[in-house]
């Protein structure tokens, strides 16, 4: 029985038979078989890999969403080193929830109907920056975010903003709040007593 190829495989294969062409991530998925996260797969090649796959950050006339393998030679590459304490204790110290746009982890995909969110983890300062993959350089971020398909997030609303808000908010939804933050917070309250 012939074995099948994964999505990292199929992604590289595809990136060196375009060595020089730039491609849009719509080609780029599809040629991962459709795959959801075709987009980690293509930063697991850059970065841990060390294929030298530019995109907008890196050229000034790529446009977000394109990308291009100029070479062959690859970069000396790195491995992740996060430990499931490590991931364990950064979710549990962003309750479970997105760090860029909000969404919780079982939340409704915003952009795949009939998917639920997906929370992983994200650097604040990226590896290739020099960011380590220490609990004050880590934040819970969805699967979205991570990916791009979010392009931006909106920033954090302070204090006064959020509280405007929610006192803008009906009685239901005002309530709805008070049992998510009752539920987030229902275990630190116990562990104060």
């Amino acid at each position: 029985m012939p074995r099948i190829k994964g999505s990292k495989a199929l992604v590289l294969e595809f990136l060196l038979d375009n060595i020089g062409v730039v491609l849009d991530a719509k080609k780029i998925q599809a040629a991962s078989g459709g795959k959801s996260e075709w987009g980690r797969r293509l930063r697991e090649l850059r970065n841990e890999d060390g294929w030298q796959i530019l995109s907008h950050k890196d050229r000034a006339d790529l446009k977000p969403g394109q990308y291009l393998l100029e070479t062959t030679k690859r970069l000396p590459a790195f491995k992740r080193g996060i430990s499931k304490e490590t991931r364990a204790w950064v979710f549990e110290r962003n309750g479970y929830t997105c760090q860029m746009c909000g969404i919780a982890a079982g939340d409704p995909d915003p952009f795949i109907a009939g998917r639920t969110a997906r929370l992983t983890m994200g650097h604040i300062l990226d590896k290739s920056k020099g960011g380590k993959d220490t609990p004050e350089n880590l934040r819970a971020v969805c699967a979205n975010c991570n990916e791009g398909l979010q392009n931006s997030a909106l920033p954090k609303p302070d204090r006064i903003h959020l509280l405007a808000q929610v006192r803008r908010a009906t009685i239901d939804d005002q309530q709805a709040v008070l049992r998510w933050l009752q539920q987030k917070f229902s275990s630190s309250v116990k562990k104060k007593r």
